[in-house]
């Protein structure tokens, strides 16, 4: 053993050393590892800072910002409406929402059905009133157990099928992978859904319950255009209570309706007075197409620049809006700015929200253009509340978001663009098509998890150019001479996934299949079961957040720790190895 493989595998020992210990920040661990293998010359200077251009990396950063982006387009509330029940319980969920995640990512990039169904998950769990980290985990898990099925679900898959074609001149087919693959996914689905989620720690309840939020007093008005039109206020009840919100009454012809309203029929530009949270108002609008509740709203649809942003404003004692209403400031037109709802301490509003007079202590929603949003608060002389992200759901744009997203995973799945690319091209749509505002981009990444990928791809690599990689896999061939077949893939498999946990998957497969060939070739059976092994073993990395993309993506987002993974992760791993092996010498004999 060289000096720099000792150096490596030391210094890999103390960074997961103490990334499981948990008592400093992982990416700051991961950069510190990164910064002392450069001065110990085990990472070249120019490539200390590659993992930051690395391809996986920028797939992290470029789908954390598509996902707000189908989030901010209303696609994610078209998927929760049609699909999601918050009141299911916790396994429930994870097994449809794991089933739709494991039967997507068979047929997409993996990565991208997470993309797509993260959001859905979180916000799912912001309904129930739990925390996204009980249910991220297992989302992401299942995604990855379906990319083992077909050929393009997963990179892995790709490689064994181009190394089989170069050693034996025939590829795996796109169902070849299917009854082994199928097989681990739905013990391993089975497995997270029933026990896995139970031993995740709780990080705490960060999907805080509606309840517990600030709830106004608005208003939204039907448009003269709406399918409502002549529907019973009842009929809309479901959907409310879907989004979470009270319906307090009506509005028409500037008469505030009470009481029993439930049989009357909707008209056009009637209001519905609503009690609710600013995300559930928005989501409430969103699902049925409602106007904002103001003359001026057509012209602030159409507002220029970086879109529209929902703010939150406590009013003073002798601010100018107390004892005034916002119509009679003229905050419409001199700020172009609605008023979207009151908090008032629970009590009853007795008029027309932008017709109310406002007091000391109100708490006033307010809807502003994003690049005058702060002159607005100026203007009002009211003191902000803490950013919370509100946003505007463009609900005129979900297809459009949809379509973009749906455009680029297909062309990725069948190599006509690079999947970075893809996303890259997403977002820029996005930005474009003002789904999202340009002066939001950055602040949806995850900028820890980038430190980590950036930090651990370097060395990964360097462990992988000292041969540290063919060190591990010569020991392997050298360990296991004179065990039966059945017992080599087994060893096989374990060390495979090991290094995948540390290694990315592509580069622990390009390492593992020939390791794989070579044993079979030693014992004079078909490689086939040993390739078909190794798919398996580099795409099952669930012990570490950086193995896969998945993993990472979902580290923020869930409140994960370093050390957090392992607890789901090691059982499902032992579980995968154990219903493998025996289909495998089924449909993939050792004899030739």
């Amino acid at each position: 053993m060289t000096t720099d493989q000792i150096l490596l595998f030391a210094l890999f020992g103390t960074i997961f050393g103490l990334l499981l210990w948990g008592k400093f920040r992982y990416d700051m661990v991961a950069f510190a590892g990164l910064m002392l293998a450069v001065v110990l010359g085990l990472v070249p200077s120019e490539k200390a800072f590659s993992g930051f251009g690395h391809p996986a990396t920028l797939i992290v950063a470029l789908v954390l910002i598509v996902s707000a982006g189908l989030v901010r387009s209303g696609a994610v509330y078209l998927i929760t409406r049609t699909m999601i029940d918050s009141t299911r319980n916790v396994a429930s969920h994870i097994a449809i929402m794991g089933t739709v995640g494991g039967i997507l990512s068979a047929f997409m990039n993996n990565v991208a059905a997470l993309a797509l169904l993260m959001p859905v998950d979180m916000q799912t769990a912001h309904k129930a009133g739990r925390a996204p980290g009980k249910t991220l985990m297992a989302l992401s898990f299942a995604t990855i157990l379906g990319g083992m099925v077909t050929l393009i679900g997963t990179p892995p898959n790709i490689i064994i099928a181009t190394i089989r074609e170069q050693t034996l001149g025939a590829p795996f087919r796109m169902f070849d992978f299917a009854p082994v693959g199928a097989a681990a996914a739905i013990a391993g689905l089975l497995f997270v859904a029933l026990v896995g989620w139970r031993l995740v720690p709780d990080r705490g309840a960060t999907g805080a319950r509606a309840a517990d939020l600030q709830q106004y007093v608005a208003e939204l008005t039907v448009p003269g255009d709406s399918p409502l039109i002549g529907k019973r206020l009842n009929e809309l009840r479901p959907e409310a209570e879907a989004s979470d919100v009270a319906m307090l009454g009506l509005i028409r012809d500037g008469e505030r309706r009470y009481g029993r309203q439930g049989n009357t029929p909707l008209r056009a530009q009637d209001a519905l007075v609503l009690e609710a949270t600013p995300e559930a108002l928005d989501e409430f609008r969103s699902a049925l197409k409602l106007d904002f509740s103001d003359t001026r709203r057509e012209e602030l649809l159409e507002v220029e620049g970086d879109g529209l942003r929902l703010i939150e404003v406590v009013v003073p004692e002798n601010s100018p809006p107390v004892g005034r209403t916002m119509q009679s400031l003229g905050l419409a037109w001199r700020q172009r700015t609605v008023l979207m709802g009151i908090s008032r301490q629970g009590r009853r509003l007795s008029r027309q929200v932008r017709k109310t007079e406002i007091r000391p202590g109100d708490i006033l929603l307010l809807l502003a253009p994003r690049e005058t949003a702060d002159d607005v608060v100026k203007f009002l002389g009211c003191l902000p509340l803490a950013n919370r992200r509100l946003a505007v759901t463009q609900d005129r744009k979900t297809w459009i978001a949809i379509g973009l997203f749906g455009s680029a995973v297909a062309a990725a799945s069948f190599g006509l663009v690079y999947l970075p690319v893809a996303l890259g091209l997403v977002v820029i749509g996005y930005v474009l098509g003002r789904i999202l505002p340009l002066a939001e981009i950055y602040d949806h990444i995850e900028w820890p998890v980038v430190v980590l990928l950036g930090s651990m791809i370097p060395l990964g690599a360097a462990l992988e150019d000292a041969g540290g990689t063919q060190l591990i896999a010569h020991g392997l061939v050298g360990l296991t001479e004179g065990w039966a077949p059945w017992m080599i893939l087994g060893v096989l498999m374990v060390v495979t996934m090991t290094l995948s946990d540390v290694l990315n998957n592509t580069a622990t497969t390009i390492v593992a299949a020939p390791v794989g060939i070579e044993m079979a070739r030693t014992l004079e059976v078909s490689p086939d079961p040993f390739l078909m092994a190794v798919a398996v073993a580099a795409s099952a990395a669930f012990l570490t957040p950086i193995g896969h993309k998945n993993n990472t993506l979902i580290l923020g987002p869930g409140g994960y720790r370093f050390g957090d993974y392992w607890r789901m992760g090691l059982p499902l791993e032992i579980l995968i190895v154990a219903v493998t092996l025996p289909v495998l010498m089924i449909v993939w004999p050792f004899t030739p």
